[in-house]
């Protein structure tokens, strides 16, 4: 293991550091209160995309790319700026929508499994088999997935200080109805839930969201916790690689995404854009005049476009504007 070296920095010697690197910075531009407010390692990421690049081929003539720690001419520091603002935006507009999904999703939920059961999250008979059965490896046996997802709930309520699950505390012994825990439920824990699901329930559910099938519902809703998480923690959205992709529709299971099929490059396949597609698809279901579709829209239109960075950092394709899921 490599044994980390560097050296700690003023912020003096990092507006230096940046400009041996090319960042261009004018002497009267405020560096230090940008450094200040967001951090060296911070600037320096949204900086990435306007690094010095090129192709080589290895030794099998396949082709890689060399990113080199100086930037591109004429890169400034207006520019990190841009984007940072942009990214910003883009986060509190991915909260909004995604704030309206879960909400959605946790009233579903709770509909669906409380028609079985006050508690249908406690029921065994209401999940496939997957999620139920107990986990076996070489070490001995461990909870099913279902224990587990419990118990994370418990963990949840005990911390709770909400009133309502005060009252569930004190007059029911802590035993709330499925209707009611869903409401102190995260994306996260719906997204699990969700999976485990039996095919019935889990079909009623999609349907209710215009999706063809649990496989998709399933992967939409673990991306979409992914991206939640990545923008609650403050994390860069813009050029980033999602770790949890939404699964594709085939062609014609839903029209308005078909365009996600489009290319099979990385950068749209993995992109940020497929999960904003997503979400602005069930909005048109969930709540069809929140504008969200339109704002987003809107933002897109101002992404500060330069002679290193364009739109397509994002996943968004060519002609984004023509499609129909963002004609409002």
């Amino acid at each position: 293991m490599v044994e980390y070296t560097k050296e700690w920095l003023s912020t003096d010697r990092q507006i230096e550091r940046l400009r041996e690197h090319g960042l261009e910075i004018a002497e009267d531009e405020p560096a230090e209160d940008v450094l200040e407010a967001i951090g060296y390692y911070r600037l320096t990421g949204y900086l990435y995309p306007f690094r010095r690049s090129e192709t080589y081929l290895d030794d099998r003539e396949r082709p890689h790319v060399r990113v080199f720690s100086e930037f591109k001419q004429g890169t400034t520091l207006a520019d990190a700026k841009a984007i940072i603002d942009f990214d910003r935006r883009l986060r509190m507009l991915v909260l909004d929508g995604l704030e309206r999904v879960e909400i959605a999703v946790r009233m579903r939920m709770g509909y669906a499994l409380g028609r079985r059961s006050a508690f249908g999250n406690e029921d065994p008979t209401l999940f496939t088999s997957a999620f139920t059965a107990d986990k076996t490896d070489i070490r001995g046996p461990k909870p099913s997935k279902h224990v587990q997802w419990l118990q994370k709930v418990r963990d949840r309520q005990a911390g709770s200080d909400e009133q309502f699950v005060e009252h569930f505390r004190t007059k029911y012994d802590d035993r709330m109805p499925i209707w009611a825990l869903t409401e102190i439920l995260e994306l996260g824990h719906l997204s699990v839930l969700y999976r485990g699901l039996n095919q019935v329930d889990a079909a009623e559910i999609a349907d209710a969201f215009n999706v063809p099938t649990k496989r998709l519902m399933s992967s939409w809703l673990a991306s979409l916790n992914y991206v939640r998480n990545v923008a609650a923690h403050h994390a860069r959205l813009f050029n980033r690689k999602l770790q949890y992709a939404p699964a594709r529709p085939t062609a014609g299971q839903i029209p308005l995404l078909d365009h996600l099929r489009a290319s099979e490059d990385a950068k749209r396949v993995y992109g940020t854009y497929n999960a904003l597609a997503v979400t602005a698809y069930l909005l048109t279901r969930i709540d069809p005049d929140a504008e969200w579709t339109t704002r987003l829209a809107e933002l897109f239109r101002s992404f500060p476009t330069s002679s290193a960075l364009t739109i397509e950092s994002l996943g968004v394709p060519d002609q984004w504007a023509t499609l129909e899921l963002w004609q409002g």
